[in-house]
């Protein structure tokens, strides 16, 4: 039953006991796959090809191993690992390229990989290996790096281990060699990760229990509390596993009844009885405990476990529980939220090339962090109840309920709700007038007829202005600017640090800004000229290249299928506006840092936004101070106002104290509702998704979020480029520190001093704080798998120094021989 000798001159042969089939040729990759001749696989109930394994208590069942090899050639050594794998009854695909390699990967989550990587030039096995890791399916998979052997002294294997690799296979072409690894990797190696991946079964059961359950060290340091916990506590996880946190405990346990249960833990017995334990709002609550201590490394206690029940309050406990477990389910096929099922033009996948499973897995998974995050606002806390509420309600209540629940997901919450202006002009002229500052919002009716007039411009939002006075060498830095991993510090650096001027003009053409303000091209260059010369150059951080990298993250977003659906040809203008504008006069210091210094504009706008209050207004200033550069000049006055009125909103959403608000609100106001929608299916789908994503409430949400993921976007980007905005963020406030020290300022930053700073930390905390709730909120929302997956990959790279007690932006040189 050997496998065919041969490979024939196609791209990909599959070999099944002898015989060959010849598939359609690929044009992107060289892929050749070994399978043995053991017939389909079995489903566990038949047992068939399938091999039973005993993990605890737990039965496990091992399908047929999946190897991937990546060789960039075919050599003897390739050809020994298929022999062997064919030996050991494993399935075998072999890639030439990267790009093969990661595409199998994604569709075949393979158990082991084999990396040639005796010829780095060739095929860099370092690089390839930490691409994989960064995608989610990969992390259980064992990868193994064919090495040479060594001429001289034998070389470390760090380098190897930091890239991802679980160990090295120095080069020998003998069949048995090849085999008898195989054998030891899958009697190790591959049995330990198959174990390990079924612990998310585990956990999944615990984080569906509804007895409170805790994990402690032997130290009592919380190491895992699940929903229920949570919520009879009234913690959040995130407080508990923050820090070193440990076992809140009540001053009413005797200590004698502490001492019994330390010495049962200690020596290994498992204690059952009753215990005080203390909540966050300080109350102590009477609980039912079955303790277990867990014999761990050492052959010592590592870890407890406890189970945990209220004496008196066990059904009470349950339904909250079952409460929280409804707004927080995961991505289970009976009774998930969140299936991916949009219907005809709001088809996401079809509307782009990838439509895979895996991809299809990683918006589950993204809907599915949605519901469980761990911002949890009190009106989060409100809108879960009364969504409890309605499920046991009669039909004229949860039809109240409902109404409840749309004006409390409105986008302002606490600014009256006047009738038209037709119902009650004088109550309406009024309260605007003395309530709005002159910024007063164009009513439903009025916003309506707006884009009414508007929409016969969507036709020439696609014609190009000209473009020929721009250099060749800047033209050329630019012609890839559609892409998320345009470098727009080569644009930087060809422009003498001009790129914003450069970058927009070429953006707004795209978008037809002109055609849509009815200005020249000329005045739209020399606007750009003049927002951008105020910018200041000087800044490390904020200035005009962080302009232009928002502008063209801005661009990237608003060309995505879900946003083009929810925004009109309008607010797309006043998107890129306000990317071009949001910081401009920045002075490279924060708002605490002007307000500690009394600053003229601290004073000027009360301490309170005060940087974006300023870059809105001067941004208006520029434009209209002078006629050659209006570009608002021609436009007719409901008009501008709308306009005017959603740039201004925009900017001043980037202010980051008001950040957690405005993620909530999209959250809770379009990820649910569109979620909902989505599960529950029906002809009417297409019509109550448009409602909710065209709604002006909404599309005022969907901009705010737009910018803001526009505005920090740095972690997602590709790992170069998010290390060079690292470095300039982190000197911007370094310098900051300094001025504070030297003006007896308080320091609004401690951790950033040049001298003690861990810039891996900062980013580490940045990313887990801010930017990760935030994008998984708008991944499910916009569809942007390569955004994730660089944050993922460059979260493990900050990870990694930092585990290295490095405090740098990269490893020594040294580090990398």
């Amino acid at each position: 039953m050997g496998c065919a000798s041969s490979i024939h001159i196609s791209d990909r042969v599959v070999y099944h006991s002898g015989k060959e089939s010849e598939e359609p040729p690929h044009t992107h990759s060289h892929t050749h796959t070994c399978t043995p001749d053991t017939g389909h696989r079995s489903s566990a109930g038949g047992q068939g090809s399938l091999t039973e394994l005993q993990f605890g208590p737990m039965k496990l069942y091992e399908d047929q191993l999946q190897v991937l090899l990546v060789f960039a050639r075919d050599d003897a050594q390739s050809s020994s690992f298929i022999s062997a794998c064919e030996r050991c009854g494993f399935s075998c695909s072999v890639c030439r390229t990267p790009e093969a390699a990661l595409e199998c990967v994604l569709q075949k989550s393979p158990d082991l990989i084999i990396i040639d990587h005796r010829h780095p030039r060739g095929l860099d096995g370092e690089a390839l290996c930490r691409s994989i890791r960064a995608v989610s399916c990969s992390h259980h998979t064992v990868i193994v790096a064919v090495v040479k052997r060594p001429d001289r002294e034998e070389a470390t294997v760090m380098p190897l281990i930091s890239a991802g690799f679980n160990r090295r296979f120095v080069e020998n072409s003998s069949m048995m060699a090849c085999y008898n690894e195989l054998l030891q990797l899958h009697h190790g190696e591959i049995r330990a990760q198959i174990k390990l991946r079924a612990c998310n079964a585990v956990f999944t059961a615990l984080e569906q229990s509804q007895e409170a359950v805790e994990i402690s060290s032997e130290d009592h340091i919380i190491q895992y509390v699940n929903p229920a916990y949570e919520c009879m506590m009234g913690y959040q996880r995130g407080e508990l596993l923050k820090e070193n946190t440990e076992v809140p405990k009540s001053e009413r346990n005797k200590p004698d009844l502490l001492d019994n249960i330390s010495s049962c833990m200690l020596r290994g017995k498992e204690w059952q009885g009753v215990y005080y334990a203390k909540k966050k709002n300080g109350d102590s609550v009477q609980q039912n405990v079955r303790m277990t201590p867990v014999i761990g490394q050492g052959g010592k206690v590592r870890h407890c476990v406890s189970v945990n029940r209220p004496l008196n309050d066990h059904n009470k406990t349950e339904k909250s529980c079952e409460r929280v477990q409804a707004e927080s389910q995961t991505d289970i096929p009976q009774s998930s939220k969140h299936k991916d099922r949009r219907k005809g033009s709001l088809d996401v996948r079809s509307t782009t090339s990838r439509g895979s499973d895996g991809s299809s897995q990683r918006r589950h998974s993204s809907m599915a962090r949605i519901h469980s995050m761990t911002i949890e606002a009190p009106i989060n806390k409100v809108i879960n109840i009364i969504n409890a509420a309605q499920e046991s309600s009669p039909l004229p209540v949860a039809e109240a309920l409902d109404r409840v629940l749309e004006i409390l997901r409105s986008s302002e919450l606490y600014s009256p709700q006047l009738a038209t202006k037709e119902e009650d002009p004088h109550t309406n002229d009024l309260v605007g007038g003395l309530m709005m500052d002159g910024l007063r919002r164009l009513s439903g009716n009025e916003y309506i007829f707006t884009t009414k007039q508007l929409h016969h411009m969507t036709s020439h939002l696609t014609t190009p202005l000209s473009l020929n006075d721009i250099p060749q060498c800047i033209a050329q830095t630019m012609e890839n600017e559609d892409s998320w991993d345009f470098d727009i510090f080569n644009l930087e650096s060809a422009t003498l640090k001009r790129p914003l001027a450069f970058l927009g003009l070429k953006l707004f053409s795209r978008f037809g800004v002109c055609e849509f303000l009815g200005c020249a091209e000329a005045t739209l260059r020399s606007w750009l000229q003049n927002i951008e010369s105020s910018y200041h150059g000087n800044n490390p951080y904020h200035n005009s290249t962080h302009a232009a990298d928002v502008l063209h993250a801005t661009a990237y977003f608003l060309c995505k299928e879900r946003v083009k659906q929810s925004l009109d040809p309008i607010d797309e203008v006043a998107a890129l506006i306000a990317a071009a504008v949001h910081d401009v006069d920045h002075p490279g210091r924060t708002n605490s840092f002007l307000c500690n210094a009394g600053s003229e504009l601290a004073v000027l706008y009360n301490d309170t936004a005060v940087l974006e209050s300023h870059h809105a207004a001067l941004a208006f200033q520029i434009t209209t101070r002078d006629d050659k550069s209006n570009i608002f000049r021609n436009m007719e006055r409901n008009e501008y106002r709308t306009l005017r009125q959603a740039i201004i909103d925009m900017v001043l959403a980037t202010e980051m104290t008001k950040h957690f608000e405005h993620v909530n609100k999209f959250v809770n106001s379009i990820n649910k509702p569109l979620a909902a929608l989505e599960e529950n299916g029906g002809s009417e789908d297409e019509d109550s998704v448009k409602s909710v994503l065209t709604s002006p409430e909404n599309r005022i949400l969907v901009k705010r979020m737009l910018i803001k993921c526009a505005d920090i976007s740095n972690p997602c980007r590709p790992l170069e480029l998010c290390i060079e905005w690292a470095g300039r963020i982190s000197e911007e406030y370094f310098a900051q520190t300094d001025e504070e020290k030297q003006q007896g300022l308080p320091v609004v930053m401690p951790v950033f001093d040049r001298h003690t700073c861990s810039i891996p930390k900062s980013q580490i905390s940045f990313i887990d704080y801010f930017i990760t709730d935030m994008f998984d909120a708008w991944d499910a929302f916009a569809d942007l798998p390569n955004l994730m997956q660089h944050l993922d990959n460059n979260f493990k790279y900050w990870k990694s120094l930092d585990e290295r007690k490095l405090r740098s932006l990269r490893a020594p040189p040294e580090e990398h021989a």
